[in-house]
């Protein structure tokens, strides 16, 4: 058994190393086999083999490369370009204009690809042409698309979602309700922030007239099916409980084929890089999530989760207080650590503070989710940020910087709001499931 000092010092230790540039899942791995073997000895070690075959034998954990896969396919098949087209059709007119269509098209995508670097990466890729032979703001064109893809985690079905629930032990089918109003509420928020700035600063972007005409406009309302059918799928088989996350999941691919079909896009090719990608992108998300149970079971021995329980009993904060400690923590961190190592590296220590301070997990899933989007786009590390420089390939990634920074104060306040209103999480969940 250790105290809350100790465990303390193996926490800046771990924090230690990810900032010399360690991979998280070596950390993690090299923590949990010094724990095991200081405190326990041999048996213990090797009683991490057990662990690690048991947890990663979950059936959840398919749920993992099957969105992935469901992502890489309507990526791949055009189904985003053609959205992409059809939400400026209607948004083009509002103040702010193409700025709209960043934001919900990257709303929309992130319904069906549960990743924020994928979504961002996508919409940069389909936006940024548009916007060459307009006279946009550059730092708002760059910033709209980065605070779009902020929205991938967040929207179901979010895979930081799927891997907070395996690792805290929370259902995820009612983390993707959870997280569905405040997902709607952010971008909501996001387009607000657009239209007060485009009134303050016409000109951000300008005004441009609607040259297509009505019929044309409503027959590429179409676009838009392909990825409101798989949403409704893959939330519709998991509210009305047909379906468990992982089946959801496998039947959202299922669905994506007939629609890659559609568009004549169905290859063996493409089919062979959807899959190769996959692979690339799970393999990552698993080496971290092996280490993180190794870490997480050696912490349960050690006694860290009841030790951390009394320390919170002896501060004496309240929920709120300390929702607000973890809040700037988080905010603090997550510009010096990418989303991912973030997530798993701080919820063994963190989740049982939580817990002893009667918050909702299902909540607190939510919250911290939040908090690694807000990191996706905060300056030096944010990982959006540097994946739209790579596709913007031209000018200064300072400009992505400065374009966030409107968006970045948004999200911190839904973060606030957030937290002095738990409903916005909790109402969805009790009424899809209690």
């Amino acid at each position: 058994m250790i105290d809350v000092s100790a465990a303390g010092v193996g926490f800046l230790l771990m924090l230690g190393m990810m900032a010399l540039g360690l991979h998280i899942a070596t950390v993690m791995f090299v923590l949990g086999v010094l724990g095991a073997g200081l405190y326990f000895g041999g048996p213990a070690v090797k009683a991490l083999g057990v662990v690690y075959f048991e947890q990663m034998n979950a059936d959840l954990l398919m749920a993992l490369p099957l969105f992935i896969l469901l992502g890489e396919i309507l990526v791949r098949c055009g189904s985003s370009d053609r959205m992409y087209r059809s939400l400026s059709d209607w948004l083009n007119p509002l103040p702010g204009g193409l700025l709209h269509t960043n934001v919900a098209a990257s709303a929309l995508f992130s319904a069906v690809s549960g990743s924020s670097v994928a979504t961002a990466a996508t919409i940069a890729t389909v936006a940024l042409p548009t916007f060459r032979k307009r006279s946009y703001d550059t730092r708002m064109v760059l910033g709209s698309i980065a605070a779009g893809g902020s929205l991938g985690n967040l929207i179901p079905p979010g895979l930081a979602l799927i891997i907070y629930g395996v690792l805290t032990n929370t259902s995820v089918a009612r983390l993707y309700a959870a997280a569905t109003v405040p997902g709607v509420v952010l971008t909501v928020l996001f387009m607000v922030c657009i239209v007060l700035l485009a009134l303050w600063r016409p000109e951000i972007a300008p005004k441009e007239p609607v040259t297509d005409d009505l019929p044309t406009r409503l027959s590429r309302l179409v676009d838009l099916l392909p990825p409101t059918i798989v949403f409704v799928v893959v939330m519709g088989s998991i509210y009305t409980g047909w379906a468990t996350a992982t089946e959801a999941a496998a039947i959202s691919v299922i669905t994506a084929l007939p629609i890659a079909a559609f568009y004549g896009r169905l290859t063996i090719a493409m089919l062979h890089d959807a899959y190769l990608s996959t692979i690339k992108l799970t393999a990552l998300s698993m080496l971290i999530l092996a280490g993180a149970f190794m870490l997480n079971f050696v912490l349960g021995l050690l006694g860290v989760t009841a030790a951390l329980s009394r320390f919170v009993a002896s501060l004496d904060v309240t929920a709120t207080q300390l929702l607000y400690i973890l809040f700037v923590f988080y905010v603090v961190l997550g510009t010096f650590f990418e989303t991912l190592p973030m997530l798993v590296g701080t919820l063994p220590l963190v989740f049982p503070l939580i817990v002893a301070a009667g918050i909702d997990p299902v909540f607190f899933g939510v919250f911290l989710v939040l908090m690694c989007e807000i990191s996706l786009i905060s300056p030096p590390v944010g990982m959006t940020l540097y994946v739209i420089q790579a596709v913007r390939a031209e000018g200064s990634i300072g400009d992505v910087f400065r374009g966030t920074v409107p968006f970045f104060l948004t999200m911190l306040v839904l973060t606030v709001l957030l937290i002095h209103w738990h409903d916005m999480a909790l109402w969805l969940p009790r009424l899809a499931f209690d």
